[in-house]
């Protein structure tokens, strides 16, 4: 019989059996109200944090649904198949528990910039981690020459799969579940929705589920100065991981965002200082970063509005970079902290069409 979600027997007509084990844990994530983070605002504001996702991040959800989507269609088999991907944070950590649960051997490649913290995780769960430590010449970027890694191992691993998060339509589909979850927590009103940008994921899939929902959100996507996201300047070296891009995905669609927002590695330590000191919230980088662009679309904000900012992920992955002070000072000089600072980001519109 076919090996389905978890479960040795096949499919029941009409569905696909709930989810078991540790699989059952993703989503469903809490949607805090933030009180404190800024009380000048004549808004409601409010957090969906993603932390408490068992692999400790929402990219659990696009783990999951890739690889699920994959056993579905035959194209892994559980105790044969091979996961092979390029990841050097979040996502790497949710393949390697979802490969775990479903005994999927998991390679992931990635750079010298990845933490040993990361690393040590990937390797308690049982995957295997290839380091990539000479940039592309003609970029600079480390990001082809992981991406050429991955193709090499393909080709000379049998019966492997690569999710190839930049490009695969189910990262999306995930994330329709993000956005319900909100929508149903506030019964179908979401004025605003702030999130951060990296492969158009979870852009996509909230975008997604706002238009065949009759939603009116306004969808401000988070970017990174450096970034090309969405066109705006050249790629450039960044400190901070969880958003942005030096390449654009396949999988992104800039007229699902009406607005983007640019910010920079400092705007994102800043945020994610604030939002420890005012919500006792210690959440990661792309948190830092959808913090501080509150502060640029606050002027857009109607009052009475709901306002909810996506958080990715907790902060406990970056305890030697954003929360150490000497980290802080080496690479931005010495700033005031955790005093709240005036964001530097940009407001670029859009529209979605």
């Amino acid at each position: 019989m076919p090996y389905e979600d978890g479960n040795a027997v096949a499919p029941p007509p009409g569905g696909i059996p709930e989810l078991r084990g540790i699989l059952a844990a993703v989503g469903k994530t809490p949607l805090i109200a933030l009180e404190r983070l800024r009380p000048d605002l004549p808004v409601k504001l409010y957090a969906k944090t993603e932390r408490f996702n068992p692999g400790g991040s929402v990219k659990d959800r696009s783990a999951l649904g890739m690889v699920r989507g994959a056993i579905r269609q035959g194209r892994l088999v559980p105790g044969r198949s091979t996961v092979i991907e390029s990841s050097s944070g979040n996502l790497a950590i949710g393949l390697a528990q979802i490969c775990a649960y479903f005994d999927l051997r998991l390679v992931c490649v990635v750079d010298a910039r990845t933490t040993q913290q990361n690393i040590s995780i990937l390797r308690a769960y049982g995957a295997e981690v290839e380091v990539v430590t000479d940039p592309d010449p003609a970029t600079g970027e480390l990001l082809p020459m992981r991406l050429r890694r991955v193709a090499e191992l393909l080709a000379e691993t049998p019966d492997a799969y690569w999710p190839d998060q930049y490009a695969n339509p189910l990262n999306r589909q995930a994330h329709l579940t993000t956005m319900r979850e909100i929508s149903e927590a506030l019964d179908g009103r979401v004025d605003h929705l702030i999130l951060a940008a990296g492969t158009g994921g979870t852009l996509g899939g909230c975008a997604e589920f706002i238009r065949q929902s009759g939603m009116d959100t306004t969808v401000h996507a988070v970017d990174a100065v450096g970034s090309v996201l969405f066109g705006k300047g050249r790629s450039c070296k960044r400190l901070v991981p969880g958003h942005g891009a030096s390449v654009v995905p396949r999988l992104l669609r800039p007229a699902d965002a009406d607005h983007v927002v640019h910010v920079t590695d400092l705007d994102c330590v800043l945020g994610c200082r604030r939002l420890v000191r005012r919500e006792a919230i210690l959440a990661g980088g792309s948190s830092g970063a959808v913090v501080s662009a509150l502060d640029r679309v606050a002027e857009r904000l109607e009052p009475g509005s709901n306002v909810v900012l996506i958080l990715p992920d907790g902060g406990d992955r970056y305890l030697d970079t954003i929360y150490d002070d000497a980290w802080v000072r080496r690479h931005f000089g010495d700033v005031a902290l955790p005093q709240l600072a005036v964001s530097t980001g940009e407001l670029v519109d859009i529209g979605r069409g």
